[in-house]
């Protein structure tokens, strides 16, 4: 019993020699492969040659996650172009704006943003709009940053400086509004600055928040939350940290950003705000509940007015292409207080350790799936099983607030893969070739061989030869024949005589012999030479 089992598992056991040899081969060609294509990708990566396809991979992330729907704790009051014809005005004038805010007092939200420009008068109404803002202390006003080309906007008459946020929003290489300031600084403008006012002035403790965050923090003051500075300078709203995006987070190569940023999480393309018009509010259409103890946000959503901006859902197929900026605000509100009050994480990301160690595992999976498989008809659509999988895992991620790598891990799998399988079809063909050339060798070895042996059987030497051997055959046979007719006689002559019989000569007989020794070994030498 203990034999043949010894010998059924030495069969299914690998052979320690033909695995070592298995492994030194993956190394060599996986690894090493791997190692090659994840440098590469990584540089491509730092030097923002795939910034541009990361970034659209993020805005598919956005696209294909589950929509959260209206946030009740907002509402919009949108100037649609149906407004602006039944109040005949463009720009709506002061008197119209001021009247609206005086009717949205009465149903006691706890916050209004007005994102309208008013650095200048527009129609009747100038004063009566200043006192309205001076005499209401949950109003914040939106002003636009200085900045290298823009002396900058202030924001409406009568408003302090702590009830003002700045509305500018900065946008990606591709125009796309992916990521928001909390607090920034004014920049130096080239262009002459007219007339100073907080949002251009230059200085380094003028740190201004956002329309958005001034709007967030108002709101959670009446929670009983106040903004606070931890040691590392981040900023932390209750249970809620707010870190700032670095140069290079996520799939960044350089976000350009001077300030304290953070990635928007937008809640849906196009129902992420309950809207209503400025035309219902002033005809007191609106349920009061609906306003009551809310954030109202008060913007133009009319397309003529251009104050829309493209976003991550630009690219898919909804009907708006862009965002209007007062809904793109009310989604940054939004975000901000479900982070702090429903858990909604903020987006985060991985160091660079990671996200490389992340890029060459996946160059490997697709390096050892093209090792292992080696037909590139079988592998396309085991590759393409590999790409769903990472991109799914990636999804899952996201879902959970995280932005991994997309593209360099896929490029790392598909490039890895094709390289192995060249690799692989390059080692076949330079096998396949010595083979061949072997093949010829040995095959010109053996027809050498055979025309040296036909030259030897050929020579006038080895013919003369067998001649000679031919000639002592012969006298052999006639000595064979005298001694059988003298050994006849002699027999005859002892029994009469009893005499001793004469020997027979020797010589001729040992001539012979050593022609027939000398003709076999010939015979060998050449049959030894043919068979190899």
């Amino acid at each position: 019993m203990i034999a043949p089992l010894s010998k059924k598992n030495s069969s299914v056991l690998p052979n320690p020699k033909n695995f070592g040899q298995a492994l030194i081969g993956f190394g060599a060609t996986v690894i090493l492969t791997s190692l090659v294509v994840t440098g590469a990708i990584i540089g491509l990566r730092q030097g923002g040659f795939l910034e541009g396809y990361e970034l659209e991979a993020y805005d598919s992330l956005i696209r294909s996650s589950p929509e959260s729907g209206p946030d009740e704790r907002l509402v919009v009051v949108e100037i649609t172009q149906d407004d602006i014809r039944k109040q005949n005005e463009f720009p709506i004038w002061d008197d119209t704006l001021a009247r609206l805010l005086q009717r949205l007092e009465e149903y006691q939200p706890r916050a209004i943003g007005i994102d309208i420009g008013r650095d200048v008068p527009i129609g009747e109404g100038r004063d009566k709009l200043q006192k309205v803002l001076k005499e209401n202390d949950n109003i914040i006003a939106a002003c636009i940053l200085s900045s290298v080309d823009e002396p900058g906007t202030s924001a409406a008459p009568g408003v302090p400086p702590e009830r003002i946020g700045f509305a500018d929003l900065p946008q990606d290489i591709d125009a796309k509004i992916r990521r928001t300031a909390l607090v920034s600084i004014p920049a130096e403008s080239k262009v002459p600055i007219v007339k100073p006012h907080l949002c251009n002035y230059v200085s380094d403790d003028n740190q201004i928040p956002s329309f958005a965050f001034s709007l967030a923090l108002l709101y959670l003051q009446g929670d009983g939350i106040e903004p606070e500075q931890t040691d590392e300078g981040y900023i932390k709203l209750g249970p809620a940290l707010f870190k700032p995006l670095e140069e290079d987070s996520g799939g960044y190569f350089s976000t350009g950003a001077t300030d304290y940023q953070i990635m928007i999480d937008y809640r849906s393309a196009e129902k992420a705000v309950q809207l209503v018009t400025l035309s219902d509010v002033l005809e007191k259409k609106v349920d009061p509940a609906l306003l009551r103890n809310r954030i109202v946000l008060v913007g133009y959503t009319a397309s003529t007015v251009n104050d829309d901006f493209p976003t991550p859902y630009s690219a898919g197929k909804q009907a708006r292409v862009e965002m209007p900026g007062v809904v793109i605000h009310a989604q940054i509100v939004s975000q901000i207080l479900s982070t702090v009050w429903n858990n909604r994480p903020l987006i985060w990301y991985w160091p660079q350790w990671s996200e490389m160690l992340w890029i060459f595992g996946w160059s490997v999976v697709g390096g050892t799936l093209a090792w292992k498989i080696r037909r590139p008809w079988i592998f396309v659509p085991v590759g393409g099983v590999a790409i769903a999988i990472l991109y799914n895992a990636s999804y899952q991620v996201f879902l959970r607030g995280g932005w991994i790598p997309l593209v360099p891990p896929g490029l790392g799998l598909v490039v890895t893969a094709g390289s192995v399988l060249l690799i692989d079809r390059y080692a076949q063909a330079v096998y396949q070739g010595v083979k061949k050339l072997l093949r010829i060798d040995i095959t010109i070895d053996q027809t050498e061989k055979a025309r040296q042996v036909a030259e030897i059987t050929e020579s006038e030497t080895f013919l003369e030869l067998q001649q000679k051997a031919a000639d002592l055959r012969n006298r052999k046979k006639n000595l064979d024949s005298q001694d059988s007719l003298s050994l006849t006689s002699k027999t005859l002559e002892e029994k009469e005589t009893d005499q001793e019989p004469e020997p027979v000569p020797s010589d001729p007989e040992d001539y012979l012999q050593g022609l027939q020794q000398r003709g076999r070994r010939m015979r060998k030498k050449s049959d030894d030479e043919l068979s190899d």
